[in-house]
C-alpha cells in the first residue's frame, strides 16, 4: 500500500510546533467552540472544556515534536475526536456524572479515528512515563534529566562530578529501573491491550 497523503491541515500541526500565534488563534477560532459546546452538552463546564483543549493541544504538540505527526485527515475531525476521548475519560474517572453522548457530532472519518487513537495512546504513554519517572529516586532523575539535555556522557559525568564509567553504569541501571516500573504498572497492560 502506498504512503498516505498528508492533509492540507498539516499547517495547524506545523503552526503548533512553531508556536505560531496566528495559527494557534486560528485553531481557537475555528475548532474550539465546537469542543466547548460538546463538553457543555455532556456534563461539563467551559473551564473543564478549556482544560481538555489545552491538554489536547499539548499532546498534539508533543506527538508532532517526538513522533513527527503527519496529519492524513482534517484537523477538525482529529482535534475534536481527541478532545472528546479525553473528556469521556474524565467523565469515567469521576463516574458520578451522567454521560450523555450527542451522536450527531461524531465523525465517521476513519483516518481521524485512527490518528486520534494513536495520539491518545501516545498521550497516555507519555503520562505513564512521566508518572514513573517522578517515582524514581532523585539521583536517577537528575542523571537521566542531564542525559536528556546533554548528549555527551563525558559532559554529563563532568557536570555531576562523577567518572564517565560510573555515569554510564548508573544511567543503564536507572533506565532499567524506569523500564521495569513502567512495565509493572497496571496502566502499561491496559495500553498494550
Amino acid at each position: 500500500m502506498g504512503e498516505k497523503k498528508i492533509h492540507e491541515d498539516q499547517k495547524y500541526v506545523v503552526g503548533l510546533l512553531q508556536n505560531n500565534s496566528f495559527v494557534i488563534q486560528s485553531i481557537y477560532d475555528k475548532f474550539v467552540p465546537k469542543v466547548i459546546n460538546y463538553i457543555k452538552q455532556n456534563s461539563g463546564s467551559v473551564d473543564e472544556a478549556q482544560d481538555v483543549i489545552q491538554e489536547t493541544l499539548i499532546t498534539i504538540y508533543n506527538q508532532a515534536k517526538e513522533k513527527k505527526l503527519k496529519l492524513t485527515c482534517p484537523f477538525d475531525a482529529y482535534f475534536f475526536l481527541l478532545c472528546k476521548r479525553k473528556w469521556l475519560n474524565e467523565l469515567k474517572k469521576s463516574s458520578n456524572k451522567e454521560v450523555t453522548i450527542n451522536e450527531e457530532v461524531l465523525y465517521k472519518d476513519d483516518e481521524a479515528q485512527e490518528l486520534a487513537f494513536e495520539t491518545s495512546v501516545f498521550g497516555q504513554q507519555e503520562a505513564l512515563f512521566t508518572e514513573m519517572f517522578n517515582k524514581l529516586g532523585t539521583a536517577c532523575r537528575d542523571l537521566l534529566t542531564a542525559t536528556f539535555k546533554i548528549k555527551s556522557m563525558e559532559e554529563v559525568a563532568k557536570n555531576l562530578g562523577v567518572t564517565y564509567a560510573y555515569a554510564r553504569k548508573r544511567k543503564s541501571l536507572c533506565i532499567g529501573k524506569l523500564t521495569e516500573m513502567v512495565q509493572e504498572s497496571p496502566k502499561f497492560n491496559q495500553l498494550n491491550n
